[in-house]
């Protein structure tokens, strides 16, 4: 039930957003304040409609991963089968993303259309437990369903961007003044800031939850906590040269790297943070590893 309303809620905040840039781009090209808040309306339930059934598939096309067979990656099927096992959980589809860039993630509407997808640096970084361990973080995110709502927040958020550049363009050919030009230009940046605000109210608390989570299902927190560091550092040499950041919250650690203003709106939590809480969860429980 919360997850269905926090992505009812994310519909409904697009919806809202695209009838103010429509609203602002009706009157400034058209004078027709109306007829630009209902076209943006009816753009925004449509992107509603395919972020519900085709998110999952825009992500993986926009990273290039292929779904494998146990026979094509027999290490990660492995790996994937027996977090599975331990959790009591459905074997999803398992894919690779052609990069060097350690990292992972996990899409999908529910359990039936799940797919767990690890880069191909992140197989040659990591040992077999590290490997069980982010693996496991991505099987909770997909039992607590948060991967339906992560995916919906990261189209969501790529197509505000993408509206407020068509705002910005707009106020380039508007012809009735600077006033309505400045209008634009703050409309230009507030609703990108949004857009990282929706995506950051269902991330950073999220990422604890599946640390936890998934520690305890492999019973080695420390593994989990050992993999971070090396991820962190993996991509912080090596952040990923394409994609959207909009999507950066989807991946176990962030795949991309801002500086300044950007780092305010970063998508997950602290690493040192997330590292203390599973050492935290390592002494609770007595689980080593």
């Amino acid at each position: 039930m919360q997850t269905t309303l926090r992505l009812l809620a994310l519909f409904g905040a697009l919806i809202g957003l695209f009838m103010v840039i429509g609203w602002v781009i009706g009157g400034l090209l058209f004078e027709d304040w109306i007829t630009g808040t209902i076209i943006f309306a009816a753009l925004a339930a449509v992107i509603n409609f395919v972020s519900y059934f085709y998110s999952h598939k825009i992500v993986m096309w926009s990273y290039k991963a292929r779904v494998v067979t146990q026979a094509e990656a027999p290490r990660l099927y492995n790996v994937v089968n027996k977090v599975c096992l331990k959790a009591n959980m459905p074997m999803p589809k398992i894919a690779i993303v052609p990069t060097q860039t350690p990292n992972a993630f996990a899409t999908g509407r529910n359990e039936k259309t799940a797919v767990v997808a690890a880069t191909e640096g992140l197989l040659s970084m990591l040992t077999d437990d590290e490997l069980e361990g982010v693996l496991a973080h991505e099987m909770a995110h997909i039992k607590d369903k948060d991967m339906l709502l992560m995916t919906v927040a990261a189209t969501i958020a790529g197509a505000i961007s993408i509206a407020a550049r068509m705002a910005w363009f707009g106020s380039m050919g508007s012809r009735r003044g600077n006033g309505n030009a400045i209008l634009l230009l703050v409309v230009a940046i507030t609703v990108p800031i949004a857009a990282l605000l929706i995506r950051l109210a269902i991330s950073r608390n999220r990422e604890y939850k599946a640390d936890r989570e998934g520690a305890i299902m492999i019973q080695r927190p420390l593994a989990l906590a050992r993999a971070l560091e090396k991820l962190e550092e993996g991509n912080r040499r090596r952040p990923l040269a394409h994609g959207s950041p909009a999507s950066a919250s989807l991946f176990i650690v962030n795949p991309f790297r801002g500086s300044g203003l950007m780092t305010v709106f970063m998508t997950h939590p602290p690493m040192a943070t997330r590292v203390r809480k599973l050492e935290q969860l390592a002494d609770e429980t007595g689980f080593i590893g």
